[in-house]
C-alpha cells in the first residue's frame, strides 16, 4: 500500500501490527480509552533493594517491555548497569521501551541484541554505532520510532505495555518520592520519566542519593514506585549538557539564525504575547540571541518558551521577555539548575508537551517553533532520521509535533560538505510537508505555496531572498552534483510512525 505523502508500506507488517498508513496532519477530535497499570498494593515503610542485580531478579521476566528515560543523556550510567545484570541473568526477548537512545547505551544494546535478550525496540531515535548496526539489518523485528508526544499517547492507549520502567534519578527517599533537582547528577524536568513512573506495572528508581524522609518537591510520588536501588553514581553531570548546547561562531550558520530571526518578526505571529520553541544546536542557540534584542527592541514579550530548555531560554524568563517556561527537559545545566530556583519554570510531562491524544497539549498552543532538518524536499517533508546513506543516525523527538506549531520554520544549509540538504525526495519522510510554512536557509528562504498569507508577510525582507523550494533545490543539486540512488534490500529494519501512530515511512537495511 502507499500513504498519502506516496510511501510504499509493507503490507505484510502493516497487517501483522494491524497498522493503517498516514494520512493527514489532522487529528480530529475522538474519545480515547486510556489503559492504567497494575498497582502492587505495599503498606511498608521501606522500598530500597540492596542491588541492581536483586530488583531485577524480582522484576523482569522473559518476554517483558522495559523501559529507560534519556535526561541524563550522554551522561547516563544507569542503562549500562541494569541491562548488564539483565544480560548477565539470561533474560531473554526482552522489548526495549526508552524515550531515546544515546551513543553510551549503543555497545550494551548490540550486545544484548546478539545475546537474545533484546529482539524489539521501540524509541524516539538511535545513532552511531547502534544504528548502522540495525540499519545493516542486526535486529529481528523493525524498530518502531516514535515522536515524544506519540510516545506518550502509546502508552496511555497501551500500545507500549511497560511492564518494568527503571528510572534514574539524582535523588529519592526510601519510598521514591524523587525529583530530577537535586543531587550531584541534576538533570532539572523528568518530563520524559513522568510518563514511565505513571504507567508501568512496575518502577524501579535508581538513585546516588538517599533523602531523608519525606523528599519534597516529589516529580515522581511514593504512589507510583516499587522499589528503590541505591548506586554508586547514577550519572556524569558533565556529560548531561549535550554538545549541541554551544553557541555557533559559524558564519553559515549565524546567517541563518538571523534570517530566521527576520521571517519570525516580519510574521503575523510577532506580537506581545506570542510563544515559541527553539532547539538546542548551534544555530538555534543564535537564533534566542537574535530574538533576545528584537524582543527588546520592539518592546514584546512572550507568554511562554516551550520544549528542550537551555540557558539562552531562561535567561530571557529572568530578564521578564518571556512570562513562563514549560520545561519537558533540559539540554544544560544552567537551564536545569533555573528550575530549582524559578516558580514560573515548569515541570510537564510529555502528555501535557504534545499527545495529539489530549484534552490539549502546549504544542497546541505554539505560535512559533524553528526546527532542524537532516533532508527537506521539494514537496517540504522533512528527515531527521536517516542519512544521506540511508543509515538511522537521528531522532524524530518533538520534531513532528512541535511541528504543528502556527509558523513552523525549517533552518538547514543548502549543502553540508559535498551532500545537498534540498533534494527533490528525502530519503526518509519524518515531518510531513503539510506541517511545514518556511525553509531558511543561507541563501534565502522558500515559502510553502500553501501559506499565501505568509508569501505576502516575507516578501520584502531586506536581504532575504524568497525562492520557490524547486529553485533552491537545483542550487543545491548544481553545487554538489546528484548523487547515485541508495541501495536498499526489500527487508524492512524500522517503522516511522507519525504523531497519531499511523505510519508515514519506513526505513529498508542498507545494502551492503
Amino acid at each position: 500500500m502507499k500513504n498519502s505523502v506516496n510511501r510504499e508500506l509493507p503490507d505484510d507488517i502493516m497487517n501483522d501490527l494491524n497498522y493503517k498508513g498516514f494520512e493527514s496532519t489532522e487529528i480530529g477530535n475522538p474519545d480515547i480509552q486510556r489503559v492504567a497499570p497494575k498497582v502492587h498494593v505495599t503498606t511498608g515503610n521501606d522500598k530500597v533493594v540492596n542491588s541492581i542485580e536483586d530488583v531485577v531478579k524480582k522484576t523482569v521476566k522473559d518476554g517483558m517491555t522495559i523501559s529507560f528515560h534519556h535526561h541524563f543523556r550522554n551522561g547516563d550510567f544507569v542503562f549500562n548497569m541494569v541491562m548488564r545484570a539483565i544480560i548477565d541473568a539470561g533474560i531473554q526477548d526482552l522489548t526495549l521501551a526508552p524515550s531515546s537512545l544515546t551513543g553510551v547505551m549503543n555497545d550494551i544494546v548490540i550486545e544484548a541484541i546478539k545475546a537474545g535478550t533484546i529482539t524489539n525496540i521501540t524509541s524516539s531515535g538511535m545513532r552511531g554505532s547502534l544504528g548502522d548496526f540495525v540499519s545493516h539489518g542486526g535486529l529481528k523485528n523493525p524498530v518502531i520510532f516514535r515522536s515524544h508526544g506519540n510516545r506518550a499517547r502509546a502508552i496511555e492507549h497501551g500500545d507500549i505495555k511497560i511492564d518494568v520502567a527503571f528510572l534514574g534519578v539524582p535523588n529519592a527517599d526510601k519510598l521514591g518520592n524523587a525529583n530530577g533537582m537535586n543531587g550531584n547528577a541534576v538533570f532539572g524536568s523528568l518530563g520524559y520519566a513522568l510518563m514511565d513512573a505513571q504507567y508501568a506495572d512496575s518502577v524501579v528508581l535508581l538513585t546516588d542519593n538517599i533523602a531523608e524522609y519525606p523528599n519534597t518537591p516529589a516529580s515522581i510520588k511514593q504512589t507510583q514506585v516499587d522499589y528503590v536501588v541505591k548506586v554508586d553514581q547514577v550519572g556524569d553531570p558533565e556529560k548531561i549538557g549535550s554538545g549541541a548546547t554551544r553557541f555557533t561562531k559559524d558564519p553559515k550558520e549565524l546567517k541563518i539564525a538571523e534570517t530566521v530571526n527576520n521571517v519570525i518578526v516580519n510574521s503575523p505571529y510577532f506580537k506581545d504575547g506570542f510563544s515559541f520553541q527553539t532547539g538546542s544546536g548551534g544555530a538555534a542557540l543564535a537564533v534566542t540571541r537574535y530574538l533576545r534584542q528584537a524582543m527588546i527592541d520592539n518592546q514584546i514579550k512572550a507568554s511562554f518558551a516551550l520544549g528542550g530548555i537551555t540557558k539562552p531560554t531562561v535567561d530571557l524568563l529572568n530578564e521578564g521577555l518571556v512570562e513562563k517556561v514549560m520545561d519537558v527537559q533540559d539540554f544544560d545545566k544552567g537551564a536545569a539548575d533555573s528550575m530549582h530556583t524559578n516558580p514560573n519554570q515548569q515541570e510537564i510531562d510529555a502528555s501535557w508537551y504534545a499527545d495529539p491524544d489530549n484534552k490539549g497539549a502546549m504544542v497546541d498552543q505554539l505560535d512559533v517553533v524553528i526546527l532542524s532538518a537532516l533532508e527537506i524536499d521539494t514537496k517540504f517533508n522533512v528527515n531527521v532520521m536517516s542519512g544521506s546513506d540511508g543509515v538511522i543516525r537521528g531522532a524524530i523527538g518533538g520534531h513532528q509535533d512541535a511541528a504543528t506549531a502556527k509558523l513552523t520554520i525549517i533552518s538547514a544549509p543548502l549543502v553540508r560538505g559535498r551532500i545537498a540538504t534540498i533534494v527533490p525526495d528525502v530519503t526518509t519522510v519524518v515531518t510531513p510537508g503539510d506541517s511545514v510554512d518556511v525553509l531558511v536557509t543561507e541563501y534565502g528562504i522558500a515559502i510553502n505555496p500553501k501559506r499565501t498569507d505568509l508569501k505576502e508577510a516575507l516578501a520584502n525582507i531586506p536581504g532575504v531572498p524568497v525562492f520557490d523550494i524547486e529553485e533552491l533545490q537545483a542550487m543545491a543539486e548544481k553545487r554538489v552534483g546528484k548523487p547515485e540512488p541508495l541501495q536498499f534490500t526489500d527487508r524492512t529494519v524500522a517503522m516511522i510512525e507519525y504523531r497519531d501512530g499511523s505510519i508515514i515511512d519506513t526505513i529498508k537495511e542498507v545494502k551492503d
